[in-house]
């Protein structure tokens, strides 16, 4: 099943998407130039207000899109939103304004079914007890994506800011012919359940699925690990800044090993402890050094503690698939779009409320009358917020 075409596609498309995310960011400050920023501060309010878009748009269509895949089938979900995405890619190189960097952006947003969908693609396709390892390897995927966005970001906005979009538009538009004659549909016709107006109302999905027995913990673990685990992304170009004094070439690279980090974590890694401790245990393993990678960034001041601590932060990324292929295996082949969709709008919840909570608190620590000088205080905020949840983790042995 790895080596067939459909999971080929799959893990293709995870791939393209993590460049689609990764390349934006070397080339974000020149792009707000582009459409009229006149300093710095305001090019970075203006980038997060196109974070917080497509957190948002993601967050209202991923339930919804979901329910498609799960009334119509996987496999037109999918490649409509492959090819939503490489719409937003030619309205993101060709935008002269910040409107319609936007628009751009919503709909990447909306296009997030192709995490979703493909996820529940794989949950189709995959036996219960492989369905943790499966999802590492497409955050193998998603890794390896991540490592290369970046690096093409740069090189090729060499030649233009907007050239980095026209590549991802290029490789999506090829995704797209390449899933057309080489995917299958996972779901059966008689798997399928009717699509109705309650699935249009993401917040009722979302209710729905924390209605399901033995949802409710795995649902609310992954939203808080979500939350904390968001401070990585939101603050790491600045606090690496303010505590090392790093520049933008610097910061990428480490963003680049990051990446490597977490293919080699998820794809060789996790399915080896799986196999030699079990699933529990991994996600023990795994949610510890969330804790320690954490406490250890927001305690740290030396280069030295930066590079003990960094796998750490890496191996935490195990913990998402392995609390995913529990919620997984709780609801039947009928549902996997319906939760895959209420996983990624939970997600995208974190991603719009988290930057706003941990951006102050970061804000706070670092001002030049703050009681106490800590610019890690928002990695010791997401630590503290994943040992409220602990008790809720050691319960998840009996599911």
């Amino acid at each position: 099943m790895k080596f067939s075409g459909p999971f080929l596609f799959i893990m293709a498309t995870l791939f393209i998407d993590a460049i689609g995310i990764g390349i934006v960011f070397p080339i974000l400050p020149d792009l707000m130039d582009r459409v009229g920023a006149d300093s710095t501060a305001t090019g970075a309010f203006w980038g997060g207000i196109l974070l917080a878009s497509y957190a948002a748009a993601q967050f209202l269509c991923a339930p919804v899109v979901g329910s498609l895949s799960d009334a119509f089938g996987r496999r037109p979900i999918l490649i409509a939103a492959l090819a939503l995405l490489t719409l937003d890619y030619v309205i993101m190189a060709l935008a002269g304004t910040f409107w319609m960097l936007l628009v751009g952006r919503t709909l990447a947003g909306m296009a997030g079914a192709t995490y979703i969908t493909a996820t529940a693609y794989i949950a189709d396709i995959s036996d219960p007890e492989d369905r943790a390892e499966n999802f590492g390897m497409m955050g193998a995927a998603f890794g390896l994506g991540f490592v290369l966005g970046p690096a093409i970001g740069g090189l090729a906005s060499g030649w233009s800011v907007t050239a980095p979009f026209w590549i991802a538009a290029v490789l999506s538009a090829i995704n797209v012919v390449f899933g057309i004659f080489v995917l299958p549909e996972s779901l059966r016709p008689e798997k399928r359940r009717a699509f109705g107006k309650r699935d249009l109302n993401p917040f009722k999905t979302i209710l729905d699925a924390f209605r399901i027995p033995g949802l409710v913990i795995p649902l609310i673990c992954l939203f808080v690990f979500e939350f904390a685990n968001m401070v990585y992304p939101t603050l790491w170009a600045f606090w690496t800044r303010e505590v090392f004094g790093w520049s933008a070439r610097v910061i990428g690279l480490t963003l680049a090993v990051y990446g490597i980090m977490i293919a080699v974590v998820q794809a060789g890694v996790l399915p080896l402890l799986t196999r030699r401790i079990g699933r529990y245990r991994t996600l023990l393993v795994a949610f510890s050094c969330a804790i320690v990678g954490l406490t250890g960034f927001g305690l740290t001041g030396s280069l030295l503690a930066f590079c003990i601590f960094f796998p750490f932060a890496a191996l935490a990324d195990m913990a998402p698939p392995m609390i995913t292929a529990l919620a997984a295996n709780e609801v039947g082949e009928d549902k996997q779009g319906l939760v895959q969709g209420v996983i990624a709008s939970l997600a995208s919840v974190a991603a719009v409320i988290a930057p706003l909570v941990v951006t102050k608190i970061f804000e706070i620590a670092v001002a030049p009358d703050a009681a106490i000088y800590l610019p890690g205080a928002p990695f010791l905020f997401g630590g503290a917020l994943l040992l409220l949840i602990l008790p809720l983790i050691l319960r998840l042995k009996s599911a």
